[in-house]
């Protein structure tokens, strides 16, 4: 194995200046420093200038310069016995990737920048009931949803029994006075038309952790939940179970990305074939 031959000075490492190099120099190799080498390959300063964050103490820096040298080394010696000892087969396998692989970098920029030009982004909600209407049963849910109202505050909180009072009412005053009291609140979620996954409810009321699954998955009209933090109010208004549709409000933006993925497909097929026609016509492609 050839010598590894660390061309740095230890000492020039631990210069400030020298450490704030690493950022400012150019990546012009013509004056730049050889830090290190493996045989005809050279480590240069700039290679490096982004190693060390700015405001790292001299010791560190060193280290993380030490580290990268290292690193690079183990990478450039593994790099060259492989070139030596592998098969003329292999090696060709290896070119020939490396060439399908450089294709479809050029190929997938190209499309992806007709896309952003071409690409039709705005989605109606008129297309996104379509397609929920008509791809339902694809929309079965993994998981178990509800709808509910809940309000969190602490064990301090003075308004207490009016704040139960008017949670219970389905009286409109009652809920508009609710919100009045919102500031006082450390959480809440007054309108119960959005859907919440059980999980996420979990999160949200960690006194319901230890209540049973069964339980807490059915329509209730008021739920009280206390810990050392504070007092919950829950009422949960509907549930939806595994296996149950998804309701559209839910997956609407996945709808959406499901729609735009479609067009994306269908004007990838249009360029695609707007090219071999147009290559036809040129006589560009033949076939034989």
């Amino acid at each position: 194995m050839r010598k590894i031959v660390f061309t740095f000075c230890l000492l020039s490492l631990l210069s400030c200046d020298k450490i704030k190099e690493f950022t400012s120099r150019s990546d012009d190799k013509s004056d730049d420093q050889v830090i290190a080498s493996v045989g005809e390959v050279e480590l240069y300063l700039s290679d490096v200038k982004s190693v060390v964050p700015k405001g790292t103490p001299k010791n560190d820096s060193l280290v993380l310069i030490k580290s990268f040298i290292n690193t690079w080394a183990k990478q450039q010696l593994l790099l060259k016995k492989a070139q030596e000892n592998i098969s003329e087969v292999n090696n060709n396998q290896i070119d020939a990737l490396v060439k399908n692989y450089k294709e479809s970098l050029y190929i997938n920029g190209y499309k992806e920048s007709l896309i952003n030009q071409q690409l039709d982004t705005v989605v109606t909600e008129q297309s996104i009931q379509k397609y929920y209407t008509n791809n339902k049963d694809n929309f079965r849910l993994n998981e178990e949803l509800l709808q509910l109202k809940y309000i969190y505050f602490g064990t301090d909180f003075l308004d207490k029994k009016e704040a139960i009072k008017k949670f219970k009412s389905d009286e409109i005053e009652d809920l508009e006075g609710l919100e009045n009291l919102t500031i006082n609140f450390k959480d809440y979620m007054l309108r119960d038309s959005s859907w919440v996954s059980y999980d996420d409810v979990l999160l949200k009321i960690p006194p319901f952790r230890y209540e049973s699954k069964e339980k807490l998955l059915k329509k209730s009209k008021f739920i009280q939940k206390e810990d050392s933090l504070g007092v919950y109010l829950v009422a949960v208004n509907n549930v939806l179970n595994r296996n149950d549709i998804a309701p559209i409000s839910y997956i609407r933006n996945n709808i959406k990305q499901l729609i735009l993925h479609k067009r994306k497909i269908e004007l990838v097929r249009e360029i695609e074939k707007t090219l071999i026609n147009d290559a036809i016509k040129n006589n560009e492609f033949k076939e034989y």
